[in-house]
């Protein structure tokens, strides 16, 4: 594959929770580059930066108030330009959050929108009038809670946020809108970077018209706690403008070599597809969805999640992860009842077994578990409003930690803004870097394995029938690597015939005796096949 995104592995960073310098109490940039051994040391390919941009923090520096400046809570633009350069040195790419659907209520654009109809921004947000009995437009939602309107008495109208009433959307379809937004684009891909994470990129246009969203095609037996989810978005996200945006977005990287995107698509019906449609005919390089982030986790649903993005056309690429700054870490989310070490290792062979690129979340390759928090210790808005049936996303956002001989496990000498617990600090940096048996360990030689094998990079895909438990399929590239991966706790008995053992070090529970494989609870290896191969065969 000629293009460096195609199969890379991106080390998702969130700055605030990284390693503080700056003695605040929060990660900073400098505290990225201080670290920027480490990474090299993992193996990846490129970082990925929550943002860094000025804010006011309301929603932890997605609410942008200043687009082409870093926020002083994370040093400053020279940090950041040092940042790119060391990385660089270390063949480490460097991508960044990018956050165009919407700004800061800060944001002087913003102010000057709301001031008057008549003012020089006053179409740069999306502004209605009420009902005729006063109440909003539409039954629009807002993902964090309550309507997608708010009032401002300055206009007598109504403007639109998808998330928090700090956050008013942008109005894409403003032309002057798009172009300022791309020209950002520009400025930090003249800074050095390599790239952007899109975040919420399906949600830049809303329906002209205001229609009212349809209720889910889902049935709900309880119903869920945020009354977002029993919308259908048809009109307020997914609008067939994004492309068109995006075909633009597209034309301005392509302006500069070797660079690339990620779109977040935040979706519950049809995320599948609008990540194919995003990533075809010159949109976005690779696009993610909550499809693998969530509380499903099974071969079944891994299988059906690939083969039906694949089947939507060898155009698309996807962008993998089972963690991120958004969702309870996977270690806690599926295997709570398991071997948390046996199961880490487990998902990290899987994952980046999967045909596509992959993110890991920080914390992610020591086999980090949820933080638990208590109610005044929180920070996350959803959190806060929906507690305790939805905790927030405070949990997966700690602290990174270090050196648990230290105060706050080496993050920072001062108190951080989210706490440092026990049980987080005991998968510390320092206890299992000489551990060869470590997560951490397990991570960097696989990860170092994988480049070894070609077809793990830029292979086909191909699913086999096997039972419930046990999820199987080979890479096909220059060579064919059957990869097998027992999601139960029993052990499985299985024919090896046409299969040979590739690494007797990345494996786990497995033995083998002639042509028969027992493999135990959260056990997988690796194979090379030949032509008699077929597919796996369970031994009754």
């Amino acid at each position: 594959m000629k293009n460096w995104w195609q199969g890379a592995v991106i080390y998702q960073i969130y700055p605030r929770s990284f390693f503080d310098t700056s003695k605040n109490g929060l990660g900073d940039i400098n505290g990225i580059t201080q670290k920027l051994s480490y990474i090299e040391d993992l193996g990846v390919d490129a970082i990925w930066l929550s943002p860094i941009f000025t804010s006011p923090m309301k929603d932890m520096g997605y609410d942008v108030s200043d687009y082409k400046d870093v926020d002083p809570l994370f040093g400053n633009l020279e940090d950041f330009k040092n940042l790119i350069r060391i990385a660089h040195s270390k063949n480490i790419k460097v991508i960044i959050d990018q956050v165009l659907s919407h700004s800061s209520d800060q944001m002087p654009f913003f102010q000057e929108s709301k001031s008057s109809k008549n003012s020089e921004k006053a179409d740069w947000y999306v502004w209605t009038d009420p009902k005729e009995d006063g109440s909003p437009p539409n039954n629009w939602l807002s993902v964090f809670g309550g309507s997608a309107w708010e009032w401002e008495a300055q206009r007598n109208q109504y403007y639109l946020h998808n998330f928090l009433p700090s956050q008013p959307d942008f109005n894409f379809h403003n032309q002057e809108v798009q172009n300022w937004l791309l020209d950002t684009c520009r400025f930090w891909l003249d800074l050095g970077v390599d790239g952007f994470r899109l975040d919420t990129a399906n949600y830049y246009f809303h329906d002209r018209n205001f229609r009212d969203n349809p209720p889910s095609p889902k049935k709900f037996d309880v119903p869920p706690v945020n009354p977002y989810y029993t919308q259908n978005q048809i009109y307020s996200i997914n609008q067939i403008e994004n492309l068109q945006f995006l075909e633009r977005f597209r034309s301005l990287l392509d302006e500069y070599s070797d660079k690339t995107s990620v779109g977040e698509i935040g979706d519950s019906h049809r995320a599948i597809e609008i990540m194919s449609e995003y990533t075809k005919n010159n949109r976005l390089h690779m696009a993610y969805s909550f499809e693998l982030l969530g509380n499903k986790f099974s071969p079944e649903h891994i299988k059906t999640t690939l083969e039906r993005f694949f089947e939507l056309g060898d155009e698309s690429w996807p962008c993998w992860s089972f963690s991120n700054h958004d969702v309870t870490r996977h270690v806690s989310r599926w295997g709570q009842s398991k071997n948390s070490i046996e199961f880490a290792k487990f998902t990290c062979a899987l994952l980046l077994s999967l045909r596509g690129s992959y993110c890991i979340y920080q914390g992610e390759e020591l086999g980090q578990i949820e933080t638990e928090l208590k109610f005044e210790e929180l920070t996350d808005p959803p959190g806060i409003k929906f507690w305790p049936e939805n905790k927030g996303r405070d949990g997966c956002r700690t602290p990174m930690t270090w050196n648990s001989l230290e105060d706050n496990a080496g993050f920072s000498e001062t108190k951080p803004w989210l706490p440092v617990k026990t049980p987080q600090r005991e998968r510390s940096v320092n206890k299992q870097v000489s551990d060869k048996k470590s997560v951490l360990n397990f991570y960097k030689d696989f990860i170092a394995f994988r480049k070894s094998m070609q077809s793990l990079i830029d292979g086909e895909i191909k699913f086999h029938d096997t039972n419930d438990s046990i999820l199987s399929f080979t890479r096909i590239g220059n060579e064919k690597i059957a990869c097998l991966f027992n999601f139960s706790n029993d052990e499985i008995k299985i024919s090896l015939a046409g299969c040979r053992l590739i690494n007797n070090k990345i494996t786990q529970n497995l033995v083998i005796d002639d042509d028969k494989l027992s493999i135990g609870g959260f056990g997988f290896g690796f194979f090379h096949i030949n032509n008699e191969f077929n597919e796996f065969k369970i031994i009754k």
